[in-house]
């Protein structure tokens, strides 16, 4: 299997390389892509758990080296004892990520993130700390989107990883300026775990703004749901969320969380 040439130059061109992989579709087909490219003994894995990580996507990152044989290491990179990130800026991204890479950085001579094309075209403050600490892009450098990347997890035989909604962190469900809680982190992976059981893997956020706890729903099976469905699912949410904090049901708004001051 052959991959395309500028992103197999990218991962071949360093004597070592450690992937960060956040457990989405885009550093999990980084990873395969390295695998094939390099060689298992040639790339290893770090993956950082925090409460802002979801435990499912720790889960698929530990059954994902098992499966390839990849060498893992679980690390906690530290941004919850940094004020900065946990008064949730506009740039929280910025000092997330900082911390990771800096961490990263302190374990590995090479590190790679799965950062593709269309990622560029939006805000990421997470890319300037990436730059800071010397992070390489091989999507990037490959000229790959997102769509180019699912191609390829499929060409590697990553299967329904494949199809893998969006899943940032947990701390980007929480309203710009309302402090980063990691009890609030926690009820919102709960929510969405509870969600994707009822209404499988589809793209939804639980969300905590100053107005209560928001729960978006991909637009179409929102538009979709009945009354009884609505109803349903509000009370598994005011039934798993602390306080009297009122409970919304609207469909999916990349970003709505995201105040830019």
């Amino acid at each position: 299997m052959k991959l395309p040439v500028l992103l197999h130059d990218s991962l071949v061109a360093t004597p070592t390389l450690t992937i960060a992989l956040s457990g989405g579709i885009d550093s999990l087909t980084l990873s395969a892509a390295a695998a094939l490219a390099r060689g298992l003994n040639n790339v290893s894995l770090c993956h950082a758990v925090s409460p802002a990580v979801p435990s499912d996507a720790t889960a698929r990152v530990r059954h994902f080296a098992a499966d390839w044989g990849l060498p893992l290491r679980i690390v906690d990179a530290g941004e919850f004892a940094d004020e900065s990130y946990r008064t949730n800026p506009v740039n929280r991204c910025y000092f997330c990520k900082s911390n990771l890479y800096g961490t990263l950085s302190r374990m590995a001579q090479v590190v790679a993130a799965g950062t593709n094309l269309d990622d560029l075209s939006d805000y990421r403050p997470g890319l300037l700390a990436a730059d800071e600490h010397g992070v390489l892009h091989p999507f990037v450098a490959a000229r790959m989107t997102k769509q180019d990347v699912r191609a390829l997890a499929r060409t590697l035989g990553l299967g329904n990883l494949a199809e893998l909604p969006a899943a940032p962190c947990l701390a980007s469900r929480v309203e710009t300026g309302l402090r980063v809680e990691p009890a609030d982190l926690k009820v919102i992976d709960a929510v969405e775990a509870n969600l994707r059981d009822v209404l499988g893997n589809v793209t939804l956020r639980c969300r905590r703004m100053r107005i209560g706890w928001v729960i978006e729903i991909d637009s179409d099976v929102h538009a979709r749901m009945s009354d009884a469905q609505r109803f349903d699912i509000r009370a598994m949410v005011e039934a798993a969320t602390p306080g009297d904090r009122p409970v919304a049901l609207r469909a999916y708004e990349k970003g709505s969380a995201f105040v830019h001051g």
